[in-house]
């Protein structure tokens, strides 16, 4: 495919910054056994968190969110009862995490369109390459719109995916380029291709993770990859759009979007290994861990229950929590709205 065939014919040089990130990431990867090493109730907590947290973000990306008082009804709940189609994709979200943590499929048609399926739930198309062509259109608030990109033909569309896939492969087996630029640059085709009629984001960031954990980098399992991509939504689009800039003929620059995704899995690393640092120091790390979960959630939510604060800070009891929010009240950082087990908290304006 275009961008994994620059690679191929060996003219394009890597990029002094990706190379930077891929002495990091080398390096993280090197201790992430050490890492995996830790408490084991902390990874769980983390996995949990991470499985909730990226099914949620993922979706909110694309404009798909739950109230957060059905997070768990729809999230954790064996066989949740769906109040609309935002919470059904949330949940097929979920599953198909699911899904690539318990078998690890083989990367090929077949693994691409059951992601899709399932992050799509009970929709006509859903694990069903695009009938008609389907450009990327860019919408403004006073009614303009223009087109974003140009995406593949919807008659082009399985002939140019199987060349994808097979490029993968054979990047792979004959090592054209580093393995995460080799992931970055398939994620890159991927979302140019635009194969689905809808959700083409949420099964590129699938895939992403898939391809990680078979490249063995594991962060992903405990960080939410797709969080940190939110958190810097402006900037995904920003690369994509740069990046893409081109691609039909292959005189794009891929390494925007590249060096953005390597960003995105050092950034991860780099929370990772602050967390599961901190059953060397618990007590000082546990406390920042609260204070960067209220910053989280007053940022995201505005208003947070005690649950919820908790909920952020795997691996820290209740008790210190409100031990840290008692401290920060005090302090006049935030305050309570309310009584009982159910108030809500903000950080003061």
């Amino acid at each position: 495919m275009n961008t994994l065939c620059l690679f191929a014919a060996g003219t394009l040089p890597v990029h002094p910054a990706a190379a930077w990130y891929l002495a990091d990431l080398g390096e993280f990867r090197g201790k992430q056994e050490l890492y995996t090493r830790q408490s084991p109730q902390r990874l769980k907590a983390l996995r949990e968190h991470a499985l909730i947290e990226s099914a949620l973000a993922s979706n909110r990306i694309e404009g798909v969110s739950i109230e957060a008082a059905r997070v768990r009804d729809v999230l954790v709940t064996a066989r949740p009862l769906f109040r609309d189609r935002d919470e059904e994709e949330v949940r097929g979200y979920r599953d198909a995490l699911s899904w690539i943590h318990q078998a690890a499929p083989r990367i090929d048609g077949a693994t691409v369109q059951r992601l899709h399926a399932l992050a799509r739930g009970e929709i006509w198309d859903a694990g069903r390459y695009k009938e008609r062509d389907a450009d990327i259109i860019e919408r403004y608030p006073d009614g303009r719109e223009r087109v974003r990109f140009r995406t593949v033909a919807a008659a082009e569309t399985a002939a140019r995916m199987a060349a994808l896939l097979t490029a993968w492969h054979a990047c792979r087996e004959e090592s054209w380029v580093h393995p995460l630029i080799a992931l970055a640059a398939f994620n890159l085709d991927f979302l140019c291709i635009h194969p689905f009629r809808d959700g083409n984001g949420r099964v590129s960031r699938l895939l992403c993770l898939l391809q990680s954990y078979q490249l063995g980098y594991e962060v992903g399992r405990y960080i939410s990859l797709e969080r940190l991509i939110e958190q810097n939504k402006d900037r995904y689009y920003e690369t994509l759009e740069q990046s893409s800039q081109g691609w039909h003929e292959g005189r794009h620059d891929p390494w925007p979007y590249i060096n953005y995704l390597l960003s995105i899995l050092k950034t991860a690393y780099r929370e990772f290994a602050e967390r599961v640092g901190e059953t060397k120091a618990p007590r000082g790390a546990k406390r920042d861990q609260v204070l960067a979960g209220i910053e989280r959630l007053a940022t995201e939510a505005g208003d947070f229950s005690i649950s919820a604060l908790k909920q952020s800070c795997p691996g820290v009891g209740r008790d210190m929590v409100r031990r840290v929010l008692r401290e920060q009240q005090a302090a006049g950082v935030v305050e309570c709205k309310g009584r009982g087990p159910g108030a809500s908290w903000a950080k003061k304006r």
